[in-house]
C-alpha cells in the first residue's frame, strides 16, 4: 500500500450514510478500501440481524424509508459516479483535503445499517450495480458485499453472487471470534457460530472471500490469548474444507462505538494479532488501525 493509502485521515472516522438528500447511496473514503468507496445501504430501516458491541449506527432517529427503491438506487448511484469521476466530488468541504491518490472510484461496496443480503431485492440490487458499473466503464472498480455471513447460502443470495463473481465482485465475511461464547458476547447474532463458519467455508469454495476481523478491548480488556488461538483455529476450519480465503483485514475501533465499554487495540497489539494470522495459517492479513 501507498503511504497516502496508509494514513489516517479524517473521512475515516466518519462515514455518514444520509449524504445530502440520498436515500441509499453514499461516498467515504475508505481505509479498508485505499480510496473512495460509494457505499449502497439496502437497510434504510436500520434492522439487523446482528447487534454488535462496536456497532457504529445510530439506531435512534426514524427511519426516513423502509423499502428499497431500485429506480433511487440508481439514480443516486449514477449521480456519485458522475461527481466522484469529473471531480465535482472533491469539491464538496468533506472531500476536498482528500489525497489525490485516493480520489479513484475503488469499489462499490454493499454496506449500510444492517445484513445487505436481508434485502428483498438483493439480487435486483446487485444486477442493477452492475449494469451501472458497466454504463460507467468502471472495469477496476469492484463491487464489495460486506456481509456477516449468516445468508450466503440461500438460493436468491447464491444466485446475486454469481452475478458479483461476473463483475470483479469480492465477499468481505465477517469473522470476529473463535469461540461461541465471545461470539455472543461481541456479535449478539441470531445464528450460532459454527453457521457463520460453514457458510463463509461454501462461499469460499466457490470462489476466494477476504476475511474481515475486529478487535477491540472490552472494558479495558484485549481478546485472551485462547481467544485469539481459537480464532486461528476457525480461519484453518475455513481452509481445511476447501474455502479459499484471499487475505485476512484484522482491524479495531477507529468510529464511535454502540457500547461505551468498547475501545480501540493499540496498533502493536493489531499488529500481534495480524502477525498470529500470518504463522497459524500461512495466509495474507493486513493491520488497519484505529
Amino acid at each position: 500500500m501507498s503511504d497516502t493509502t496508509n494514513q489516517s485521515l479524517p473521512q475515516h472516522r466518519s462515514h455518514p450514510r444520509d449524504w445530502h438528500d440520498n436515500l441509499f447511496v453514499y461516498p467515504v473514503i475508505s481505509r479498508r478500501s485505499g480510496g473512495l468507496s460509494i457505499g449502497i445501504n439496502l437497510n434504510p430501516d436500520t434492522a439487523c440481524n446482528f447487534d454488535c458491541v462496536y456497532c457504529q449506527v445510530d439506531r435512534s432517529p426514524k427511519p426516513r424509508v423502509r423499502d428499497v427503491d431500485l429506480d433511487r438506487v440508481r439514480e443516486e448511484l449514477t449521480g456519485i459516479i458522475s461527481l466522484a469521476t469529473d471531480g465535482r466530488l472533491f469539491k464538496f468541504p468533506e472531500f476536498c483535503d482528500v489525497p489525490e491518490s485516493l480520489r479513484h472510484v475503488h469499489d462499490i461496496a454493499f454496506s449500510g445499517d444492517g445484513e445487505p443480503t436481508t434485502c428483498k431485492v438483493f439480487r435486483e440490487c446487485v444486477d442493477l450495480v452492475a449494469s451501472v458499473r458497466r454504463d460507467a466503464a468502471l472495469a477496476d472498480t469492484k463491487i464489495v458485499l460486506i456481509t456477516d455471513a449468516c445468508y450466503l447460502t440461500r438460493p436468491d443470495v447464491t444466485s446475486a453472487l454469481a452475478i458479483l463473481d461476473d463483475n470483479n465482485g469480492a465477499i468481505w465475511a465477517k469473522l470476529d471470534a473463535g469461540t461461541e461464547a465471545y461470539y455472543q458476547q461481541v456479535n449478539r447474532p441470531n445464528y450460532p457460530l459454527q453457521h457463520v463458519i460453514d457458510n463463509i467455508a461454501a462461499a469460499a469454495r466457490v470462489r476466494p472471500v477476504v476475511i474481515q476481523s475486529l478487535f477491540m478491548r472490552l472494558y479495558d480488556v484485549p481478546p485472551s490469548d485462547d481467544e485469539l488461538l481459537a480464532y486461528v483455529d476457525r480461519l484453518r476450519e475455513i481452509t481445511s474444507v476447501g474455502g479459499r480465503i484471499d487475505y485476512v483485514q484484522v482491524y479495531t475501533i477507529a468510529r464511535p462505538p454502540a457500547e461505551s465499554f468498547v475501545t480501540s487495540l493499540s496498533s502493536d497489539e493489531v499488529d500481534a494479532i495480524v502477525e498470529r494470522v500470518r504463522q497459524g495459517t500461512g495466509l495474507w492479513a493486513e493491520p488497519f488501525y484505529g
